[in-house]
């Protein structure tokens, strides 16, 4: 069953509350290069200077889902109850290396009953305040597996 758009699930957050703002960063050349090697993903853009400035960036960038992973414990920090169970992302612009990545997000709708979810927008900014990263993320009871 859909709540309307001002409802709350039980007494959990209500439509419109923010999950506050969480910094990850400064991200260090020596952080993309362990993610490179963790991930697979080595394009030289994101390790190498000259390759960044050829580009026309003024640093390597960030890797898009580099970002992306601080969604996760940010939101774990604002509901360890809950898990994500889906995630769509668009990458809007770069964030340099030595750049922080800040998390934020607002609660979009909300269901209740057995199948209780939570859909934020999530947002990833640099911290020039640029928008990097804008997301949706469905949230569910932690002890629901997530659908692949």
């Amino acid at each position: 069953m859909s709540l309307p758009p001002d409802a709350s699930v039980g007494d959990g957050p209500k439509i419109g509350d923010s999950i506050g703002k969480t910094e990850f960063g400064p991200v260090r050349a020596e952080d993309l290069a362990r993610y490179a090697l963790a991930s697979g993903d080595d394009n030289p853009l994101h390790l190498d200077a000259d390759v960044a400035a050829a580009a026309g960036l003024k640093a390597p960038p960030i890797h898009g889902m580099l970002m992306m992973s601080c969604f996760e414990p940010a939101l774990q920090r604002w509901r360890p109850d809950l898990a994500i169970a889906r995630m769509s992302a668009k990458f809007l612009r770069p964030v340099p290396v030595g750049d922080s990545i800040v998390i934020s997000g607002r609660i979009v709708r909300a269901t209740s009953g057995p199948e209780a979810e939570l859909l934020l927008r999530l947002m990833a900014h640099g911290s020039n305040g640029d928008l990097a990263v804008l997301a949706e993320a469905t949230l569910a009871p932690a002890s629901r597996p997530a659908q692949l």
